[in-house]
């Protein structure tokens, strides 16, 4: 048996080829001269950007709860109320309600999220820049000037530092630390996208101490908030080694360790032990999963998308924001306030973390707003009037509500949507302790929030007295609903639908049974007599719009699956067909990238691949950034702005993955979406529902290697994608023929190698 054993065990390490390469890797050959185009580097909890302002190499400095969390002021008056808000809708008396409401999110300059600041070092003497490298396989920057001075810095993946070493210096130099300006002329722009002066947060300008080979800026925010920025750094011969931190402390939370300490302690143990284990980090990170496709544009940007999705995304670090960890260094607030936009923009964010295999990246979102909980439930009492869970669509730091247009800033459906990102993390981990603790409670609470405030018609049909669909007919009186919208509609369908199964799966049969009933009173989508998903019963989908949330049935929330047939099938193909004649005028970047995932659903590879290639073509910065608008200025968009915001990003490396691998309707389908002339296609360990690991390699048109992993065990059906095979390797599953599906049970850990041909 022994060269049985061995034979195995070589056949199941060639799958683990390290797929990353240089080819992805951003390289420029000079400096970025705005921030927005600058090399990204984080943690999850600090981050950089390296670029060049002037005569000088800049590195903005971010921390990700650097906040002013002051309340939105004039939110919270006696009419803060969902009944309240009814009554004027029916009174047709909207004005009150949008001066209350919406107004103060566009004047009043916090709540915000806000900037740390900067390091500057003069390099007018040093020549041009020669090259610029980040290379993603360890999150390492390289900087190389004309007088051959080398730079390199990193933000260690672990820790709240950054290292900066520069060789082959012949003479001293000593960086800068800049402050961001409280203080100023306050100028007024009431444009949350272009963000306000920084002055207008009231702030009094923090203090600079320099020492030798350190400086440290402390600065006093709202309601004593304190945070600190400290730079050490040393020379030895010909090199310049240094560190940098951020550190934070709001009043009666525990206090972080000094920035100005963990410098002393990070400059002692020194560059390369600290480089060494962040290089492991990285490198685990990207054992996780790869890709490879024919089309050399959309692999390199999935990497780099995997890259800022593991440069933003840390437990023990606030989740993704709207800029993440690199807030606008423009001297002003970021775009939006930089906050946290539930209605799509941290939701799209964490997309590509399920079958891309960082689970334990995505819990980072999770364990946020599980830590948030009292505080949403607290806005539900006093917004709603009721139990249960709701979230506000527009939240500060610690969850509280920010306002905005309403109809989704305060939309009584946000914590379905969150729903199911807890639903996702337990089909594709299947941690039943997960379940049991966070997944079930949380949805669990919202179908108890949405069983109250919705009530039943004469026809039967259960509803809410208003709906909304996000940004349809903006914040007007018109934007309110008296039916379900499909945006409303999909989402209190997915909770029902999801509370039952849950509860199902951990025997609670009473329970899941009361969930069902509820689910079987809502009504059918709306749908036009061509059989295209409207907004509302009472509005089609007749105008460009870059929210496609009439049509969340589709996707994310599958609730309307191609695999159930033709008249599914209809409905998928003439509402993206819909989607695609009206055109793009009012489209942004992740218009783009969340139509990828559609199409990807709809077995459409080559629109997919197209999709993706405008995102990358017209909404990214160089250094892939999404910039919301058509920088191109080609048509793709009647938006040629260019705010970052990170969610199209990510809903980017989601649409390939859908293109690859699929498994929400029930079974496991190979490459289901991919152009006829994607010939040579391999990922591996791209992660499906039930927590099976899938690796494939096809080559010339054909699939010829299949491989799944079981680590939890349990029961999968897949799709075969072979004409004929043979069965390689088979460790712990046993295999039965059912029609086009091989049915597979699985041992933990078991592990099958299926060869084609």
């Amino acid at each position: 048996m022994r060269p049985i054993i061995i034979l195995l065990a070589l056949t199941i390490a060639s799958w683990s080829a390290f797929c990353q390469s240089s080819f992805h890797d951003l390289q420029f050959d000079k400096l970025a001269s705005q921030w927005d185009e600058a090399v990204p580097m984080g943690n999850g909890m600090v981050g950089a950007l390296i670029w060049q302002k002037e005569n000088n190499l800049r590195f903005s400095l971010d921390r990700a709860d650097l906040w002013d969390m002051r309340p939105m002021k004039g939110l919270h008056r006696k009419e803060f109320s969902y009944k309240w808000i009814q009554k004027k809708v029916q009174e047709k008396d909207y004005k009150p309600v949008q001066k209350y409401f919406d107004e103060p999110y566009d004047k009043e300059p916090a709540p915000s999220k806000i900037p740390g600041g900067a390091l500057e070092f003069e390099t007018k003497n040093w020549g041009d820049v020669q090259s610029v490298h980040l290379y993603l396989q360890n999150a390492l920057c390289e900087v190389k000037w004309a007088n051959d001075i080398l730079l390199k810095t990193f933000v260690h993946a672990t820790k709240p530092v950054g290292w900066f070493r520069f060789e082959n210096v012949s003479t001293n130099f000593t960086p800068q630390l800049i402050a961001p300006k409280y203080q100023g002329e306050v100028k007024v722009s009431g444009d949350p996208v272009g963000g306000d002066d920084l002055s207008r947060l009231g702030y009094k300008q923090g203090s600079i101490v320099k020492k030798d080979y350190s400086i440290t800026y402390n600065q006093e925010g709202w309601g004593g908030f304190t945070y600190q920025i400290n730079v050490r750094w040393k020379k030895t011969g010909s090199v310049i080694e240094g560190a940098w931190s951020i550190s934070s402390h709001y009043p009666k939370q525990k206090a972080t360790l000094p920035a100005s300490t963990t410098t002393l302690q990070t400059l002692h143990k020194g560059y390369s032990i600290d480089f060494s284990s962040h290089t492991n980090w990285w490198n685990n990170f990207w054992s996780k999963s790869s890709i490879t496709v024919p089309d050399t544009s959309i692999e390199k940007q999935w990497y780099l998308e995997q890259y800022k999705f593991g440069a933003s995304a840390r437990r023990g670090a606030p989740p993704i924001s709207l800029q993440a960890v690199w807030t606008a260094d423009n001297g002003r607030l970021p775009p939006w306030k930089g906050d946290y936009h539930h209605d799509l923009n941290t939701q799209l964010s964490y997309w590509p973390a399920y079958s891309g295999n960082h689970l334990n990246e995505a819990l980072s979102y999770l364990d946020h707003l599980d830590e948030n909980k009292a505080n949403y439930k607290r806005y539900t009492k006093l917004f709603f009037g009721t139990d249960g869970l709701a979230v506000p669509g527009v939240t500060t730091l610690d969850g509280t509500e920010m306002g905005g247009w309403i109809q989704y800033s305060l939309s009584p459906t946000v914590s379905s949507w969150l729903a199911q990102h807890y639903y996702l993390q337990w089909r594709y981990s299947m941690d039943r302790n997960f379940l049991q603790k966070r997944a079930y409670p949380w949805v669990k609470d919202v179908a108890v929030f949405l069983e109250k405030i919705t009530t039943v018609d004469n026809n039967g049909h259960r509803k809410l007295p208003i709906s909304s669909s996000p940004e349809i007919n903006n914040n007007s009186l018109e934007a309110w609903f008296d039916k379900n919208t499909n945006y409303d509609l999909s989402l209190m369908k997915f909770t029902f639908q999801a509370a039952a199964e849950l509860a199902s799966e951990l025997g609670l049969n009473n329970e899941a049974k009361h969930w069902k009933e509820i689910y079987e009173q809502f009504e059918d989508f709306a749908l036009t007599k061509n059989n295209e998903l409207m907004f509302a019963p009472s509005l089609p989908y007749n105008q460009s719009h870059r929210h496609f949330s009439h049509a969340m049935a589709i996707h994310p929330l599958g609730l309307i699956k191609w695999e159930d047939g033709k008249n599914e099938q209809n409905i998928i193909t003439n509402t993206i067909h819909l989607l695609d004649s009206i055109g793009p005028a009012n489209w942004c970047g992740y218009s783009y990238s969340w139509l990828a995932n559609m199409k990807a659903r709809a077995k459409d590879g080559e629109g997919a691949a197209k999709d993706l290639q405008v995102f990358i073509k017209a909404f990214c910065s160089i250094n892939s950034f999404h910039l919301n608008g058509d920088q191109t200025k080609s048509g793709y968009s009647n938006f040629t702005y260019r705010p970052f915001t990170l969610e199209g990003n990510f809903a980017f490396a989601s649409g390939l993955q859908e293109m690859l691998l699929q498994s929400y309707a029930g079974f496991i389908e190979i490459m289901p979406a991919i152009p006829a002339e994607w010939n040579n296609v391999n990922f591996e360990n791209l992660r499906a529902e039930g927590a099976f690991l899938v690796s494939v390699k096809k080559a010339s048109g054909v699939i010829n290697e299949v491989k799944v992993v079981a680590e939890k065990g349990g029961s999968t059906k897949l799709k075969i994608p072979f004409t004929t095979w043979t069965v390689t390797t088979n460790k712990g599953i046993e295999i039965k023929k059912a029609g086009d599906f091989l049915e597979l049970t699985c041992k933990p850990n078991g592990v099958i190698i299926l060869k084609g041909g």
